[in-house]
C-alpha cells in the first residue's frame, strides 16, 4: 500500500473546518455572559458598577465587531475568542486594582472562573494562551500600581497567585488539549485516506479481475472450439455420456474424438494443473492429437502417445534440468476397430474399466506421463475384444479425489468403482446423472479440488 503522509497543513485546515463552529458558539455565549456578569458587580461594588459596565460594553462591542466583520478584516474566530478573552482579561485587572481586600476576595472567582472556562471550552495555539498569561500578568502589575490601595502580599495572598496558578493550569490544559486534537485529526485524516486507497485499490483489483476473467471467458470459448461437444462425442457411440466439470473456467482435463476409416479414436487426458496452465496444455494436446491422428495416420495408439509425449517434450523445450517444469499430461487414447470388434488403448497414468455382465476388469496403463520423464520407456498398447453391451469407461482423477463424506476424506477408486457397478444397466444418461448427483451429496460445501471427467461407451 501506498505511503500515507498527512501534512501540517492538511491537519490544521481539517483542525480548524471542525471547530470554528464550536468556538463560535463559545465566542458569542462569552460575550453574553460578561454582560451578565455586570449583575456580580452589583452586589460586589456597587460605587464602581458603571465604569465596570462600560469596561464590559467595550469589551463585548468590540469582540461583536470583530465576529462581525472577521471576514471583511480576514481573520479567523481564534483571533475573535483571543481578543475577547484578552479583553476581559484586561478588564478583570482593572476591577481588581479600584477593590479594596473583602471585595477582591470575592471577585477573584470571576477571574478565576474566565481562565478555567478557557482552558475547557478553548483549543487555540499556545502561544495565544501565553500571550493572554503575560498580558494579564502585565496589567495586573500595571492597573496594581496606578489604583490599589493594598499591599503587594494581600494583593497575592487574597487572589493574585491563586489566578496566576489557575492561569498557568489553563496554559497546559489547553496546550494539552489542543496536541491532543491535532493528534486525533491526523488520525482520522490517516483512516480516511488509508481508506480511500483501499476503495481505490479495490476498484483497480476489480477492474484487473474483470479483464482477466473476460480474458479467461474468451480463453474458454477458444478451449471450447477444439473440444467437441458433448452431443458431437455422443454421435460416435450406441449410447455414451462425458461428465465434465471444469474446476476453474477453462479446463486442464480434455476428451477428444475422431473417426478414421473404420477406426474410432477417442482420448481422456488431464493435463499438468487446471485452470489457465492446465488449458494452454489442453490446446497443446488437442492440436497435437490432430496432427497425429489426421497429419501422420497413425493406428496404434501406444505410436500416437510416443509422437505425442515427443512433441510436448520439444515444444515445452523439456530437458530434465532441476528446476525445470515437468509439464505433461495422464492420458488414455483408445482405438476401436469396428470390423474387428477389439478395442486397443495405451494409457499413460490411467486406467480403462470393462462392465461386462455386472462384473468390473480393470486395465492397467502405463506408469509414466506423457511428458517428460527420466526413463522414457515406449508407451504399450494393449488389445480388448470387446462383445455387444459391454461398458467402458475412462476417466481423470478428479472424481476418485475429490475431498467429502463425513469426515472429508477422498472418495477414492474403490467407491468410483462400486458407483459405476451399481448403475451399469441404468442408460447413459442416467449412469452421468447418478454419478454426478453422487459427487455433489460426496462433495456438500467443500471445493473441488481438480478438473473432474469421466467418460462411458457402450459397445
Amino acid at each position: 500500500m501506498a505511503e500515507i503522509n498527512i501534512t501540517d497543513i492538511e491537519v490544521k485546515d481539517a483542525f480548524y473546518k471542525s471547530t470554528e463552529r464550536f468556538h463560535v458558539i463559545t465566542c458569542w455565549v462569552g460575550i453574553i455572559l460578561n454582560i451578565l456578569w455586570f449583575a456580580s458587580d452589583y452586589f460586589i461594588v456597587p460605587g464602581y458598577m458603571i465604569p465596570f459596565l462600560l469596561f464590559r460594553i467595550t469589551v463585548s462591542a468590540v469582540t461583536v465587531l470583530a465576529l462581525v466583520l472577521k471576514q471583511t478584516l480576514n481573520i479567523s474566530i481564534y483571533s475573535c475568542l483571543f481578543i475577547l478573552v484578552l479583553g476581559i482579561s484586561l478588564q478583570n485587572a482593572y476591577m481588581w486594582s479600584v477593590m479594596d481586600l473583602a471585595h477582591l476576595q470575592k471577585h477573584t472567582f470571576a477571574y478565576i472562573a474566565l481562565f478555567i472556562g478557557v482552558g475547557m471550552l478553548v483549543l487555540w495555539d499556545t502561544k495565544l494562551s501565553i500571550i493572554i498569561l503575560f498580558a494579564t500578568i502585565l496589567s495586573n502589575i500595571a492597573f496594581y500600581e496606578i489604583n490599589s490601595s493594598l499591599t503587594v502580599e494581600e494583593f497575592l495572598i487574597s487572589g493574585g497567585l491563586l489566578t496566576l496558578s489557575v492561569a498557568v493550569f489553563s496554559v497546559f490544559l489547553i496546550r494539552t488539549r489542543y496536541r491532543l486534537t491535532l493528534n486525533e485529526i491526523r488520525i482520522r485524516l490517516e483512516l480516511e485516506k488509508s481508506k480511500q486507497i483501499i476503495e481505490e485499490k479495490h476498484k483497480e483489483v476489480l477492474h484487473q479481475k474483470k479483464e482477466i476473467t473476460d480474458s479467461i471467458n474468451y480463453a474458454k470459448s477458444i478451449q471450447s472450439a477444439f473440444i467437441p461437444t458433448e452431443e458431437q462425442f455422443n454421435s460416435n457411440f450406441k449410447d455414451s455420456f462425458v461428465l465434465f466439470k471444469p474446476k476453474d473456467i477453462v479446463s486442464g482435463d480434455f476428451y477428444w474424438v475422431r473417426q478414421k476409416d473404420n477406426l474410432l479414436f477417442y482420448a481422456t487426458a488431464d493435463c499438468t494443473g487446471h485452470g489457465v496452465p492446465g488449458g494452454f496444455m489442453t490446446m497443446l494436446g488437442l492440436s497435437f492429437l490432430d496432427e497425429i491422428i489426421e497429419g501422420k495416420s497413425t493406428k496404434n495408439p501406444a505410436e500416437a502417445l510416443n509422437l505425442l509425449r515427443d512433441k510436448i517434450v520439444h515444444t515445452l523445450k523439456q530437458t530434465g534440468n532441476i528446476g525445470e517444469n515437468k509439464d505433461g499430461m495422464d492420458i488414455t487414447l483408445c482405438c476401436i476397430d469396428k470390423t474387428k470388434n477389439e478395442l486397443t488403448y495405451s494409457s499413460a497414468n490411467n486406467s480403462v474399466y470393462l462392465i461386462r455382465n455386472n462384473e468390473l476388469t480393470i486395465y492397467k496403463g502405463d506408469r509414466q506421463p506423457c511428458g517428460f520423464h527420466h526413463e522414457n520407456e515406449p508407451f504399450s498398447a494393449h488389445t480388448i475384444t470387446i462383445n455387444p453391451n459391454d461398458c467402458i469407461y475412462t476417466f481423470t482423477d478428479g472424481y476418485a479425489d475429490q475431498f467429502g463424506g463425513p469426515k472429508g476424506k477422498k472418495f477414492r477408486y474403490k467407491q468410483f468403482e462400486d458407483t459405476l457397478l451399481s448403475n451399469v444397466n441404468d442408460s447413459f444418461s442416467i449412469q452421468k446423472m447418478k454419478l454426478s448427483s453422487t459427487l455433489e451429496t460426496w462433495k456438500g460445501d467443500l471445493e473441488q479440488v481438480d478438473d473432474l471427467l469421466v467418460i462411458g461407451i457402450k459397445i
